[in-house]
């Protein structure tokens, strides 16, 4: 092996392994804050659910369809003003996770409508006999009824995140897609991109090894408790 790429390696894989730490959490963290409620509306106002209202329910799953319809490199470049008005440039790890908070957040907002859903409906109507309000319902009953379904749906949300952070790279994004681009593809290097592809293949068998592993914990908690 080439002791310049191993030098290049070393210095370049951990700085940006951590970035695309940063940049996965971080987006996965505000695609919850704009994915969850629009979910929780989307259970509660559906044909049959306790908050019926089907005009409201077709308008945002409109806005849902539109938004995972969007091919995450479309996106990216698309909302690159929006990005440099809100950060302040369209360039680096920050700037990357504007388009993938905006990319995840339409598959978040599915992930809890459909764990939402799922929820036993004799456990739903039993709380309402009992005088819960919509607070209390969505607080109490539906979302802790739903926590490990909705744990396995944050962890694929965060498997694809991981393999969207590595194409913003193609748009000057950081992470371990920076390496892949600039110094892999760019530079006609394999070392670089085949360690940047290993790393990536780790990092999301770890996540997925993770999500199972507490998904597995709380359902059987929760069978005991049950």
């Amino acid at each position: 092996m080439n002791p310049e790429n191993y030098q290049l390696a070393l210095e370049l894989l951990p700085k940006e392994f951590l970035n695309t730490l940063y940049m996965v959490f971080t987006s996965t963290f505000f695609a919850l804050v704009l994915g969850l409620p629009l979910g929780i509306l989307l259970s509660l106002t559906d044909k049959g659910q306790c908050r019926e209202n089907i005009p409201l329910y077709k308008f945002l799953e409109t806005i849902v369809n539109i938004g995972r319809s969007f091919p995450f490199a479309i996106l990216m470049i698309a909302i690159i003003p929006f990005t440099r008005w809100l950060v302040g440039t369209s360039l680096g790890t920050t700037a990357s996770i504007v388009p993938l908070s905006l990319a995840a957040a339409p598959f978040v907002a599915r992930v809890v409508e459909s764990s939402l859903k799922d929820v036993d409906r004799h456990t739903i109507e039993a709380s309402l006999v009992m005088g819960v309000n919509l607070p209390q319902l969505i607080f109490k009953v539906l979302l802790p009824e739903s926590f490990s379904s909705l744990l396995s749906g944050i962890t694929l949300t965060m498997i694809n995140l991981v393999g969207y952070s590595a194409m913003a790279g193609l748009i000057g994004g950081g992470g371990l897609g920076k390496i892949a681009i600039q110094y892999g593809y760019q530079r006609f290097n394999p070392f670089l991109m085949s360690a940047t592809v290993i790393l990536l293949i780790i990092l999301v068998q770890v996540m997925q090894w993770v999500g199972n592993s507490l998904v597995k914990k709380i359902d059987k908690t929760h069978g005991k408790i049950k």
